[in-house]
Formats: C-alpha cells, structure tokens, sequence
C-alpha cells in the first residue's frame, strides 16, 4: 500500500460513526480503525483515488472533535509495515526515535524519515498503551539516523506536537532485544 490517509478524533463514540461515513463515503479499503489512548478514536484508510473524498467527508462529520488528518499519496518505502508492526529489521545500526502527541503526526514523521536518509524504520507506535503519546523508531548507519530523526522532529515541530527525540550511535545489544 502507497498510500493512506488518517483521522484521529478526541472519542471513540465520534470516531466510530466518523469511520462509518468515511466507509460509506468512497471506496477505500480500511486498514486500521480503533480506540487509542487516552479514549481518542483513530482510523486509517487506503486507495489513493479514494482517501482525499473520505478524509473530507471525516472532517465534516467529526466538527470539533477533529484532533488531526492527513492523506499522504507516495507513502515512503517501509511506513505501512512499521505501522502495522511487521517491519523486518535486516541489519542493526544506530537507533533513532521522535515521540510525538498525536498519531498523525507519527506517521507523518516516520514518512519524512525514510524520505530523508537511507533508513529502516523499526515501528510506528500509535498511542497504544502510551497514554496518547506515539513513537518513531528507526536504524541505519549513523549520518542517515540523523538525518530521518531531524527530518520527522521537524513535521512534529511544525504541529506543536513533539515530545523528543534521541539517537543513539551504538545501541547496547540487549538494547536491541528491548525495542524489537
């Protein structure tokens, strides 16, 4: 999947009818619709000709419980995986990784990293057991880690919604263990 678009809301009982509309709406094939900490709803969809329609039809249903959205049309190579959990670490390097406030955002940072350096991105945490927060993580050779964490800090930073971010040139192996 190369595309996808996502909207997160402030509850679950408007992010079930907004996931509803947006399924009604066009003829996009849902990927991940669920509640995340703490209680927001978030739902994200696939098929490019499709998701702009969907995405808009989301914000007029969800008014003022509209947290974020995006649509993204040239996912980069390795985001969808990381999102759903099933990245294949190949080779482990330095480690990176940008928190952010929102889920959004998250996946958004984690486009711009792989678009910005030779990177393998390890997971996209979506505010799963984070108490609404969500995390990046990715590796690569150092100068590449660098470049994917500034690159996703700046996304989140022009939201308002970073928390940190951290790269470690020579993670400890049972470091490795940990985070995957």
């Amino acid at each position: 999947m190369n595309s996808i678009g996502l909207v997160e809301v402030k509850n679950v009982s408007k992010g079930i009818v907004v996931t509803d509309e947006m399924l009604k709406s066009a003829g996009i094939v849902l990927i991940s619709s669920g509640s995340v900490c703490p209680g927001k709803f978030v739902t994200i969809v696939g098929e490019l000709s499709a998701i702009h329609a969907a995405v808009d039809r989301a914000e007029l249903i969800a008014e003022d419980a509209l947290i974020d959205k995006f649509v993204i049309g040239n996912l980069g190579d390795n985001v969808f995986e990381a999102i759903c959990g099933t990245a294949d670490v190949k080779e482990k390097k330095a480690f990176g990784i940008v928190e952010t406030f929102t889920a959004a955002s998250a996946i958004q940072a984690a486009d711009a990293a792989v678009k910005a350096g030779d990177i393998e991105l390890i997971e996209v945490r979506v505010a799963r057991g984070l108490g609404g927060k969500c995390f990046v993580s990715m590796t690569g050779d150092v100068a590449d880690v660098k470049a994917g964490v500034e690159a996703g800090a700046r996304i989140a930073t022009e939201q308002g919604v970073l928390i940190n971010t951290e790269v470690i040139a020579n993670p400890h192996p049972e470091l490795w263990e940990a985070v995957l």
